[in-house]
């Protein structure tokens, strides 16, 4: 009898043993909490290495150009920053859009260190206007005074420092306060900040009746070929909506058809 009751108790330190003992239950969990936590980690250290990467080229860009421009004559406010890392290889395709639609009011996503912005406002006509967004108030900030110095005025760009989301909300009322053809929406938008906000932006856009009614062109900046892998697949599933108008170095550049993309 008295064996008989102590079986339930050695059977607990059996299974004791066996948890802390190499192998057992306790050491797999263990080593399963060891790996999550070493990958939270090295996601949370990549992610802070972007963003310091980032400011730092921005500063460097910033720090590069006022040391080698002359206020106010845009090339030579533009040929120091296609010597620096920041400088991107798309501006080739961007440029050629430009001057193909020629819009007069153009949304950019992602401002960085200011150099698309001057390409742009460089290409505008006349009475153009550039609304820019960027989510870091120190690359803003950077990039506004890049584009002041390259010999632009407020009167021909605005920059807004919120997430891209944010920034669609408020644009609405934005643009009733402009002159009236700006009502009419954007005719050119580039998209170069988070392609995972490329989507939702877009139909943000739309819902927003934010692109022009006779059609709108959408820069979408890729680096990376699954960048755009959802926004096209959405595109593709609507025909009647969006075509793609033409890609290079590094710009898919997709059109939005008049009417048709308004999002219910």
């Amino acid at each position: 009898v008295a064996a008989e009751a102590a079986a339930p108790a050695r059977r607990a330190d059996q299974l004791l043993l066996s948890s802390v003992a190499p192998g057992g239950v306790f050491e797999e969990k263990t080593s399963a909490f060891r790996v999550k936590v070493s990958a939270l980690c090295h996601r949370a250290f990549a992610w802070a290495l972007r963003l310091l990467r980032g400011r730092v080229s921005v500063k460097s860009t910033h720090a590069f150009v006022f040391s080698r421009c002359t206020h106010g004559k845009l090339t030579a406010s533009c040929r120091p920053m296609t010597s620096t890392p920041t400088h991107t290889p798309h501006s080739v395709g961007l440029e050629e859009v430009v001057q193909r639609v020629r819009p007069p009011l153009v949304l950019e996503l992602g401002m960085h260190c200011g150099y698309s912005s001057v390409r742009l406002l460089r290409l505008l006509p006349p009475a153009g206007r550039l609304i820019t967004v960027e989510l870091d108030p120190l690359t803003a900030e950077l990039g506004e005074e890049i584009i002041l110095v390259s010999g632009f005025k407020h009167s021909q760009f605005q920059v807004l420092t919120s997430s891209s989301a944010e920034a669609i909300h408020t644009l609405p009322s934005l643009l009733t306060d402009l002159d009236e053809g700006s009502s009419e929406g954007f005719s050119l938008v580039l998209m170069d900040h988070d392609p995972q906000q490329y989507l939702p932006d877009l139909l943000s856009l739309e819902r927003e009746e934010l692109l022009r009614p006779s059609g709108c062109s959408v820069l979408l900046i890729r680096r990376k070929q699954r960048d755009l892998r959802e926004i096209l697949d959405h595109i593709g599933a609507r025909p009647d909506c969006y075509c793609i108008k033409s890609e290079r170095q590094g710009v898919t550049e997709i059109f939005c058809h008049e009417g048709k993309h308004r999002v219910r």
